[in-house]
């Protein structure tokens, strides 16, 4: 239980805005657990409420077996990374560091060795005598999760603690985040609006939509078997195509697109006889010759959109006004195939997920 928390029928409102709306979940000890959304879904104000920043109107909050209702910050064993690392700037790193431990009172011996550790463990043995000024980015946000991690809180909270860096640094520090969780043990609860940091680091995703929890799940499972509509749309990059149910039972349908029948998997049961295909851009296959394919329909190249590794195509449906988004290994086809081409789409049975329209 050492790590373990409980938010239970938590919510919280300012003024007539909910917030977070009668929310419920799980993190196990030593678990990355990320909560995911868009700007305004309540993930922030859900960890401002673990910290204790914040007060739940209704529900509890559990952390180690203990009920954290009265419990002050301070008090909670917890410990919180922010965005803009708020180091002391004419502190050195060291100093950083130590600074909740100064305020504990503990041992000169004690803190110099904590520090050391800490220093070691976010790869900054040789900087701690620099001044935030004399670091970089990343190694600002390094001093940051240290002065976190050597308090040895049972559980650290990261409200978008990488949102600041550039990309290439980023994914650099979500490697080390998951790193330094793996080695401490530590309970990470980690907010972010980046799908793919979230999917990269995390045991388990909790997705966030207006104040709600649309589905947790592992980051396999929401990108393949999404429960609801937002989550299919907000997590990966999917085509949205309004499809005729033609029969539904159970997990399995027979849907109609564009002059063509085919299977597809249920994700949410369609009430009437309109639904809403996802079907993920990389799923979506440019058809050769005989192709064996549920779905063969043709259209014409709008756009080609080079990123290195994957070409997407940007294709305009010669049945309706509708366009649909193909994604594919860069050479997979050949040469880039030019805007004004005709081409046939294609996708396997079952690839596409339903949900009511």
């Amino acid at each position: 239980m050492s790590g373990t928390v409980e938010v239970l029928g938590v919510s919280k409102h300012f003024a007539a805005h909910r917030a977070v709306d009668d929310i419920s979940f799980v993190v196990e000890s030593g678990e990355f657990f990320s909560l995911l959304g868009p700007s305004g879904c309540g993930k922030s104000t859900t960890l401002r409420m673990l910290s204790g920043f914040e007060a739940p109107d209704c529900g509890s909050i559990r952390i180690a077996g203990q009920d954290m209702t009265d419990v002050p910050p301070y008090r909670r064993p917890t410990n919180i990374v922010f965005q803009r690392w708020a180091l002391f700037p004419h502190m050195t790193a060291e100093a950083n560091i130590a600074f909740g431990l100064e305020a504990e009172r503990l041992p000169k011996p004690e803190i110099r060795r904590r520090v050391g550790a800490a220093l070691e463990l976010v790869g900054l043995t040789d900087l701690g005598r620099r001044k935030p000024a004399q670091l970089s980015g990343g190694q600002m946000q390094r001093v940051a999760l240290a002065r976190a991690l050597v308090k040895r809180p049972k559980v650290l909270l990261l409200d978008e603690p990488l949102s600041a860096l550039d990309l290439k640094l980023r994914h650099q520090m979500q490697i080390e985040l998951k790193r330094i969780q793996q080695e401490t043990g530590t309970t990470f609860i980690f907010v972010t609006h980046d799908q793919g940091e979230a999917l990269a680091m995390s045991d388990q995703v909790a997705v966030m939509n207006a104040g709600r929890i649309e589905q947790i799940a592992s980051p396999q499972t929401l990108y393949d078997a999404p429960a609801t509509r937002f989550v299919a749309s907000f997590i990966g990059h999917a085509n949205l195509l309004p499809v005729s149910v033609v029969a539904c039972e159970g997990e399995t349908a027979r849907v109609a697109f564009a002059g063509q029948e085919f299977a597809c998997i249920v994700g949410e049961a369609p009430q009437g006889r309109e639904g809403l295909l996802v079907l993920r851009f990389e799923l979506v296959r440019i058809a050769g010759p005989g192709a064996a394919l549920a779905a063969s329909i043709k259209g014409t190249v709008r756009q080609a959109i080079f990123a290195g590794s994957t070409v997407q195509y940007v294709v305009r449906l010669n049945a309706g006004d509708i366009e649909m988004t193909v994604e594919q290994p860069y050479g997979a086809t050949g040469p880039l195939i030019a805007q004004g081409e005709a081409v046939t789409l294609g996708w396997n049975a079952g690839d596409g997920r339903l949900f009511p329209a």
